[in-house]
């Protein structure tokens, strides 16, 4: 019996899943596992899942991203609204609370990691080891002080922007077929920010962001280029998706990509089937791995935020994917360094 790999994920959705929520008792929903959603600590379990970034993120306010929709529909031909500082802090404050009362309920099996160190040692004591991420920079005001709030709260990994404009930036609109080279590129409030989360050692996420934005970051940045959950534009031109020259860029930067488990951002046709086979997904870390290598490249499954394929299911369907690329040639080495090590390691290198 092979031994499993453990995860380490660049980005899940569970904490905005819970703050959407109905039930009366999140914090035990996530502690004991439900049946509802990707992410839970007994999905975590049973999937070999360690730990990861866990985004806080402010949905629109008038959303249809939860309509029923036909099976074959493909990315969204939408630019979605920008949204007001007071909707974003709204949501961003009530996910946060959601985490802190989670962290305080069951500190022996979560924990909230401000270092590469502190995740390391979650990990070895067999607690989920939690960095802090912000999907969106809206609920951060043009002086940042919102940011430094966050910070203090554990913040340590921030996306100037969704997939919408706001006062940093200009996000990249979920489309199919299409070029991610659309709208301007970082503002004069975006440069700021970037510049300001260099000095904090705050990680820079460019996986939302547009190709203009994209290089704007590049020419700015001090800090490895990391997308945190994003795909190979040849393989699936969704306007998503990292074309060439973005992953040699983030190569040469010594950065990171983790690979998006959402069909719609993993299939040559852009469609959202949840009867996408593992092999679509084979094919992407066999193309990433080719442009990034071995040391570049992780998971970034977008768990509770996308339709991912029926065979991986939740964090406990992680062994599937694993075991299918061990039939595909990987070695234990590699899978390990896919599964968390070139995350922790890419941590050492940017919050330190």
């Amino acid at each position: 019996m092979t031994k499993p790999i453990p995860v380490f994920d660049g980005h899940n959705d569970v904490l905005l899943r819970l703050y959407k929520s109905s039930s009366a008792d999140v914090v035990s929903d996530f502690l004991n596992g439900e049946d509802a959603g990707h992410l839970d600590l007994r999905k975590a379990r049973a999937g070999s899942f360690v730990g990861g970034f866990f985004a806080l993120f402010s949905p629109p306010e008038k959303s249809t991203a939860n309509a029923p929709r036909p099976a074959d529909e493909k990315a969204q031909q939408r630019s979605p609204s920008p949204l007001s500082m007071d909707a974003a802090r709204n949501s961003v404050v009530g996910e946060l609370a959601i985490l802190t009362k989670i962290l305080r309920a069951a500190p022996g099996e979560v924990a909230l990691c401000l270092t590469a160190a502190e995740a390391k040692s979650a990990i070895a004591t067999n607690r989920l080891a939690v960095v802090l991420h912000l999907e969106g920079a809206e609920a951060i005001d043009p002086d940042l002080n919102f940011l430094h709030v966050l910070y203090a709260a554990g913040l340590r990994s921030l996306g100037p922007v969704w997939s919408r404009d706001n006062i940093f930036g200009h996000g990249v609109p979920f489309r199919f077929p299409a070029d991610p080279d659309i709208g301007d590129g970082l503002t004069e409030a975006g440069e700021r920010l970037i510049r300001t989360c260099n000095d904090m050692k705050i990680l820079i996420d460019l996986s939302h962001i547009n190709d203009k934005g994209f290089w704007d970051v590049a020419r700015l940045s001090t800090a490895p280029l990391i997308a945190t959950h994003s795909n190979a534009h040849a393989l699936c031109p969704a306007s998503r998706n990292l074309t060439d020259r973005q992953l040699e860029a983030i190569r040469d930067s010594g950065g990171m990509v983790g690979l998006n488990f959402a069909t719609a951002f993993l299939r040559p046709d852009g469609a959202m089937k949840s009867d996408t086979p593992v092999d679509v997904m084979v094919r992407q870390l066999d193309y990433l791995i080719a442009k990034l290598g071995e040391d570049h490249v992780g998971i970034g499954s977008d768990f509770d935020g996308a339709v991912v394929p029926a065979a991986i299911g939740s964090a406990a369907g992680l062994p599937v994917l694993f075991d299918a690329l061990r039939a595909h040639g990987y070695s234990e080495p590699l899978l390990t360094k896919i599964g968390a090590s070139n995350w922790l390691d890419m941590l050492a290198r940017t919050i330190g």
